[in-house]
């Protein structure tokens, strides 16, 4: 493909990242791709992410890769050509939102990444740096896990006995406690780092208290060697706040799995509504009998019905039933859709009995 570097829309100690201008004859259905670039002798890492891209294969919540190209430019540099997220990244996102996002959408990206761990892991793979900013946002809203530049294969040592390496994959405030003591980088450490990530995401703040300018070496001893855990906030629903304790376990061997955590009730629920809703959607578009403008609001308390208009019995039997057609409806329409009068009767709220102006009294 013939194509020319657009604007730059990222940054990182890789390189950076710009978007892909196809140039003129390109076929209309190349898909909209973002350029990785940095020097060819520091593309080790880029290199590596491409590796495991095309090892782990497709998956919906996986970024994807459209191939690799060498270029002149400054001296030589290596492209990764990837899907471009048009909605940035979730950091961006939870910025935009003032700071911190609702439970809701909190449950709807964990359970998307959910669904990209899981399928990682099955590959034999841990990404080892999963964080908000490498959590990537679509205009269709797919959410996708991106940057695979410290993957690594499960139980892959690194190196044997002396010469073993000794290093820090990922960023410190989201790293787990075996990978400060033993160096392991396996796939309960994702589990750890999205805990990290979905306190992030309702506070804004990082899940451990860090300022800039603080010591390195004392965070990771606290992580590593201290009995402490990052709090859990106090404002998150009791399964929310049960998911983060299932994520938050010191020991790696009794650490939920990504596959345990998809059953849990925090983001499962949000699945079964989601079926129940397309089911709703399908039997209402596909109902030979029905149609949508059929359906009237259910009342919701008994002084919710709407205004009755008093008619003579003579006129009833013409106005409800017309020669070769089909009843009338004797209520208006008010929604369009039994999915917009469910998602009007969602609520994690319970409800305010104490509101007594509509009721009278009953003898």
């Amino acid at each position: 493909m013939e194509w020319v570097r657009g604007e730059t829309i990222g940054r990182g100690s890789f390189g950076t990242v710009n978007l892909v201008v196809p140039k003129k004859g390109t076929p209309k259905s190349c898909p909209v791709m973002a350029a990785k670039s940095c020097e060819t002798i520091n593309s080790t890492s880029l290199k590596h992410e491409k590796e495991v891209l095309d090892q782990l294969g497709f998956c919906p919540q996986i970024i994807r890769c459209f191939g690799e190209e060498y270029t002149a430019e400054n001296g030589g540099e290596y492209n990764l050509f990837l899907e471009f997220a048009d909605k940035g990244c979730l950091a961006d996102q939870v910025k935009n939102s003032g700071g911190n996002l609702i439970e809701a959408d909190v449950r709807r990206y964990a359970r998307s990444i959910l669904k990209g761990l899981r399928f990682v892991h099955a590959q034999g793979f841990a990404h080892c740096d999963i964080k908000l900013q490498n959590i990537l946002l679509f205009g269709n809203g797919d959410v996708k896990i991106a940057d695979f530049g410290l993957a690594k294969r499960n139980w892959e040592e690194e190196g044997e006995g002396p010469h073993r390496r000794i290093e820090i994959r990922g960023t410190p405030l989201s790293i787990a406690p075996e990978s400060v003591m033993e160096n392991e980088y396996d796939s309960p450490v994702d589990i750890w780092a999205l805990g990290c990530a979905i306190v992030e995401m309702f506070t804004g703040k990082p899940a451990w208290s860090f300022k800039p300018g603080s010591c390195v070496a004392a965070l990771l001893m606290k992580i590593g060697v201290s009995d402490e855990l990052p709090v859990v906030p106090a404002e998150l629903s009791k399964d929310g706040k049960d998911f983060l304790r299932k994520c938050f376990v010191k020991d790696p061997n009794n650490r939920w799995t990504a596959e345990m955590l998809l059953d849990h009730p925090f983001v499962a629920a949000d699945d079964e509504n989601i079926a129940i809703m397309n089911r709703f959607e399908e039997e209402a578009s596909t109902s030979p009998k029905y149609s949508s403008e059929e359906f009237t609001m259910s009342p919701r308390c008994p002084f919710d019905f709407p205004d009755w208009v008093s008619t003579q019995s003579t006129v009833s039997s013409q106005s409800s039933f017309q020669e070769n057609s089909s009843p009338v409806t004797l209520f208006p329409s008010y929604v369009s859709s039994p999915l917009d009068r469910i998602l009007q009767l969602a609520s994690d709220q319970a409800p305010n009995w104490s509101v007594s102006g509509s009721w009278i009294n009953s003898r």
